[in-house]
């Protein structure tokens, strides 16, 4: 017969392992679900990026002072077997949060999660809005107030009126519910980390300032999305500027006009306006949308060309010319060509 365990562990010995185990139990709970306080104003926001690893998470909680000890949180999040499960996406940590209620938090709680943004060439600063408030749930008005607020711009190190030109978001990622003067820098940052030295130099070469290619940026973008016709547009863009002819681009237009798009009137030709290309010379005050790269680079790097005038083909692009006679020839079949989808 095997001997009972009560007969093998004598009654003093089976006291010192309850209390054993008990003291034991104790320093786990103490340690584990005891309140985490920190000195800063409560809620700490804390963003885990996409792929960041738990260690590198631990350390930054243990920097700003959120957990007391590194090796005891990573204890927790063994057991608990959470290191895998965290999620990438920005917190709201309240102050006194034991480690279990932290890595509850980050499982399964409340948060915010980064979107991709992508802003395709030649919409405005309201579409971007638009876009955000879809995306995001940026208040679309609270954005545009931003991206038109001077001391904001001016901190930014631009001295203009609007940021309308320098939003950019190719794949950028903004998180939900963001304050509108954040996403506002994260668009202009990324347009910096776009627009390099090299670009800064090529402007310098070719006698323009950013702004100024800008402006002829958005203003080819505003006149066609084919790719590669953009360089051939902003040529005969070039080429008028160096002739000090009116750019009498129609985009410049559709921006003088409230409201939905529409088809460019006669009258509205008289609109008076320093936007109004059709009477005022050279390039506009600024930006009459935000440009993609495609028609930045087209701006930058024109096609070699003495073209100074276009006109639609009826297919989607534009036919060319040298010449205002040549130009009026294919003015006039383009105009037989809408009137023949009319009948």
């Amino acid at each position: 017969m095997k001997p009972k365990l009560t007969e093998l562990v004598k009654r003093p010995e089976r006291f010192l392992v309850l209390t054993f185990f008990i003291a034991v139990l104790v320093v786990l709970l103490y340690t584990f679900f005891s309140p985490n306080y920190y000195q800063s104003t409560a809620p700490i926001q804390f963003d885990i990026k996409k792929g960041e690893p738990f260690t590198i998470i631990v350390d930054r909680l243990y920097q700003k002072g959120m957990i007391a000890s590194k090796t005891n949180f990573r204890i927790a999040a063994f057991i608990y077997g959470a290191e895998k499960r965290v999620r990438a996406a920005r917190f709201f940590i309240p102050n006194g949060l034991s480690y279990i209620s932290l890595l509850d938090l980050f499982i399964s709680g409340d948060c915010n999660f980064a979107r991709e943004i992508n802003i395709s060439g030649g919409n405005s600063i309201h579409w971007v809005a638009s876009l955000l408030q879809w995306k995001v749930f940026i208040d679309s008005a609270n954005f545009v107030e931003s991206a038109t607020d001077t001391n904001l711009i001016n901190d930014l190190g631009l001295n203009q009126k609007s940021l309308e030109g320098y939003l950019f978001a190719d794949g950028i990622e903004i998180y939900e519910h963001s304050s509108p003067d954040e996403a506002v820098r994260i668009l202009y940052n990324s347009f910096k980390n776009f627009y390099t030295d090299s670009l800064k130099q090529r402007e310098a070469e070719i006698g323009y300032t950013t702004h100024e290619i800008l402006t002829l940026a958005s203003i080819v973008e505003g006149e066609t999305n084919i790719v590669e016709e953009m360089p051939r547009i902003a040529a005969v863009y070039h080429n008028r500027l160096k002739r000090r002819m009116k750019l009498q681009a129609d985009p410049t237009i559709q921006y003088l006009i409230p409201g939905k798009w529409r088809r460019v009137l006669f009258k509205d030709l008289e609109i008076d306006s320093p936007y109004n290309t059709y009477k005022y010379r050279g390039l506009p005050p600024g930006p009459i949308n935000n440009p993609g790269k495609h028609a930045i680079l087209a701006a930058l790097y024109p096609e070699e060309n003495n073209f100074l005038y276009f006109v639609a083909d009826g297919k989607g692009g534009h036919k060319f010319s040298k010449t205002f006679n040549e130009h009026l020839k294919k003015v006039r079949l383009y105009r037989r060509w809408v009137r023949s989808q009319k009948n």
